[in-house]
């Protein structure tokens, strides 16, 4: 059987990350949930860097990923994830409270593959985080490792 891959999640708020691993748990996806509470932990997990230097191997099946937070924002974390070639191929979902649209549509410049607008009603909040889990995380088939690298991608 395939192991699961790991659900990276990275928001500033200690509410949101609770609500969205009850909605992920509450709907029996299995997989890993880390977190990351700003945009410097992630980028430290994904780089495997400082606190993160000895992860296990393998990335993220997806990247859950907060805009507005302190020290690095989120549109900074999916710049270099996007641009580093090792990461870029890592399914990244914006989910935030912002509507603004020069925040959807600069993460779409910038590669992001969904962008959701956080539900304010508790309910409505972990539907959400179900089905982007569900889809990411599980049903999403990723590219194989090794598969679209070089000179030839199209």
């Amino acid at each position: 059987m395939t192991r699961l891959k790991r659900v990276l999640l990275v928001d500033d708020s200690p509410r949101d990350t609770e609500l969205a691993i009850e909605a992920l748990s509450e709907y029996h996806l299995a997989n890993e949930i880390v977190t990351a509470r700003d945009g410097v932990e992630a980028l430290d997990y994904l780089f495997r860097r400082n606190a993160f230097a000895q992860r296990d191997d393998g990335e993220p099946a997806v990247v859950i990923l907060d805009l507005k937070m302190p020290r690095v924002d989120g549109l900074e974390v999916l710049r270099a994830v996007k641009s580093d070639p090792d990461l870029r191929r890592i399914p990244v979902v914006v989910m935030t409270s912002s509507r603004e649209e020069q925040d959807l549509v600069r993460s779409y410049e910038l590669g992001v593959n969904a962008y959701v607008v956080k539900p304010l009603d508790f309910h409505q909040f972990t539907e959400a985080m179900r089905v982007v889990g569900a889809f990411w995380a599980v049903l999403n088939e990723p590219l194989p490792a090794g598969a679209g690298r070089g000179s030839g991608d199209a």
